[in-house]
């Protein structure tokens, strides 16, 4: 324990002592960094003392976790010290330790002696905790705030961080709690590794920015010229009918325009080199895109681009973070409220259309009224304003939270005759909160959901919870007398000004396809222009935080944003009942209930009479709905 650790790199380690295991590896075998050359770097980083942190802002398929795991085997093997590994949810801890963990351990015979039978009964090696000699490798999820903050660590590696929830629990942003436990150690590592979400909004970008950002310039066969491989270069021939010819793509160099085949790129890669350029001041950032892997031929990158491209924002989002690793920039723009105008549709207020399946609300509590805007789902998540209420009187009236309580029990008829209820009610916080709070828990929370905004964008997961928060009701503290969902209110603002750009697809008879893309957004007649500029009254901007970094902020237009605001929050009741989750089998079943046959084309509702049948009173129940 005494002697320094041996004078040995990672990469030089994982060249002499790592196995890939054949259930975890596509190429099982004796491990070579020089198979992705790139990767040297990356782990020689890790190994240098003057790095404190290590960042990788990589695409996907360009061997990250196994650059991680090398870290692992190399500290547990040569330099023993605590290890945290800290994964975005408990069960992908429980997937890394199971899956890619534990197949090294046991197929990397320097490290078999070191780390316990799995089987034996004295707890050295549990599926989230392992102990060897001179440390222990503690695996944990960034939603678990206890698994963060209960040991020092010397070795930090965070992986997916742009898929950590804003808040561990309560604690506050799991990074940093994660960074808290590495302050006792003088020679601590801190290892951020993630591919990127949105601009503005990615924890690796911002992290990446602070580093010396290096990227890897690549030689040209022909000329020599080296350069930085972009996916601008990246170019395939067209067919005489105009189609795309994937399977023809080349990288094309950028200086003398020599096209590289997959072969030809593959052996420029190997004699790379990484370049900062920035300052180096005790970070160190690598920046990958797809194009590098070894693993990934250009003909199928080019069928994803294309891919993505012809399934609009939502896919090209995907593409360049997964495939280019870069972030992507959300179009914030405000949809023309006078163009919404001529898409209203026809339906009476207080009406479900055919298509819509379930309702949800959300209710926006100002000082002298509460607003409430009522949407009814579909397939797709086509949506349908069905109702606008306002109640008047504000928290401060016990008799406007009585007619919200008589709001939970109203029903709306469905085209089919039905009568349905708010499945869920969304409501915010952020004003008199604990007038909310005291109100949700008298109607209880089976219906009722509190939120809280949060800033920021969160795409894998943009409702979080339910946290139990501390209630202040008729003057006494209850103790986790409350329960509250944190929304990023970003990405459901996105995803609506997004939908609300949607256009009807133009169709010559019904056969020819769905009228309506997933996600268009259906405005009845009813509603008025006040209505409509508030749900398209902030935009989404840039703006550059105290230390110069670019940062999306949303910012109002007009003054009175309370649709927007009521919009968003129905949508996360949507998700919070598990809508974005819910399989085509489940949606037909939904429909079943309703006797829908064909929701394709079903945007409105007819202003006659229902049928006889709909005399007979029907509350539509799901089992989706709790």
């Amino acid at each position: 324990m005494l002697r320094p650790p041996p004078d040995l790199t990672i990469s030089a380690w994982a060249d002499q002592n790592r196995r890939l295991s054949s259930e975890a590896s596509a190429e099982p075998g004796q491990w070579r960094t020089s198979r992705a050359e790139y990767q040297r770097g990356i782990m020689d980083a890790i190994s240098d003392p003057s790095v404190e942190t290590v960042v990788v802002m990589s695409s996907a398929q360009t061997g990250k976790t196994e650059t991680q795991l090398c870290c692992v085997g190399y500290h547990i093997d040569q330099d023993p010290a605590p290890i945290m590994v800290v994964m975005p949810t408990e069960r992908d801890a429980e997937t890394w330790s199971k899956d890619r963990f534990s197949p090294m351990a046991r197929d990397t015979p320097c490290l078999q002696d070191k780390i316990a039978n799995p089987k034996s009964r004295d707890g050295n090696n549990k599926i989230l905790h392992k102990r060897f000699p001179g440390g222990h490798l503690t695996i944990v999820g960034a939603n678990a705030p206890s698994g963060l903050a209960s040991r020092p660590i010397r070795l930090l590696l965070c992986d997916e961080v742009d898929r950590y929830p804003f808040s561990a629990g309560a604690e506050g942003d799991p990074v940093n709690l994660a960074k808290k436990r590495t302050v006792t150690f003088w020679n601590r590592k801190i290892v951020l590794v993630s591919t990127p979400t949105n601009k503005g909004a990615s924890r690796i970008e911002a992290a990446f920015e602070e580093s010396d950002q290096r990227r890897f310039w690549v030689p040209c066969p022909a000329c020599g010229a080296e350069q930085v491989l972009t996916w601008e270069q990246v170019k395939w021939d067209k067919a005489e009918d105009g189609s795309h010819r994937p399977e023809t793509a080349r990288y094309h160099c950028v200086d003398c325009d020599a096209p590289w085949k997959d072969e030809t790129r593959w052996a420029a890669i190997s004699k790379g080199r990484w370049i900062a350029e920035a300052p180096f001041a005790g970070t160190a950032g690598f920046h990958l895109n797809e194009i590098y892997s070894p693993w990934v031929r250009l003909e199928a990158m080019a069928k994803a681009f294309l891919s993505a491209r012809a399934g609009g924002d939502e896919t090209m989002k995907t593409f360049v973070n997964t495939s280019l690793g870069e972030t992507w920039m959300e179009s914030g723009e405000a949809p023309d409220w006078q163009r919404l105008q001529g898409l209203k549709e026809d339906w009476r207020a207080g009406t479900v259309p055919a298509g819509g399946l379930f309702l949800t609300a959300g209710a926006d509590v100002q000082k002298d009224r509460i607003e409430v805007d009522v949407w009814a789902w579909g397939k797709g998540l086509q949506s349908w304003l069905v109702d606008h209420i306002v109640i008047e009187g504000g928290p401060g009236d016990p008799a406007c939270w009585q007619k919200l309580s008589d709001l939970l029990s109203r029903t709306w008829q469905h085209a089919s005759g039905t009568q349905m209820t708010i499945a869920r009610l969304a409501i915010d916080t952020g004003y008199e909160t604990a007038a909310v709070y005291a109100w949700a828990r008298q109607v209880g929370f089976a219906q009722v959901a509190p939120v809280k905004g949060l800033e920021g964008f969160n795409r894998a997961s943009p409702v979080t919870g339910p946290t139990f928060v501390d209630a202040t009701i008729a003057g006494k503290r209850l103790r986790r007398g409350a329960r509250l969902w944190s929304v990023a209110t970003s990405t459901f603002k996105a995803e609506t000004y997004r939908f609300l750009r949607l256009e009807p697809r133009v169709e010559s008879s019904p056969a020819d396809g769905e009228r309506f893309p997933p996600g268009f957004i259906h405005l009845p007649g009813w509603i008025d222009a006040e209505w409509l500029k508030q749900l398209t009254a902030e935009q989404l901007v840039t703006v550059k935080t105290k230390r110069g970094f670019a940062k999306l902020e949303w910012q109002k237009l007009r003054e009175r944003n309370e649709a927007l605001d009521c919009r968003v929050y129905a949508r996360a009741a949507a998700w919070i009942l598990g809508a974005d989750r819910w399989s085509e089998a489940r949606w037909e079943e939904l429909a079943a209930q309703f006797a829908v046959n064909d929701t394709r084309d079903n945007a409105s509702v007819t202003t006659q009479q229902p049928t006889r049948r709909a005399h007979v009173r029907r509350v539509a129940r799901s089992s989706y709905m709790g």
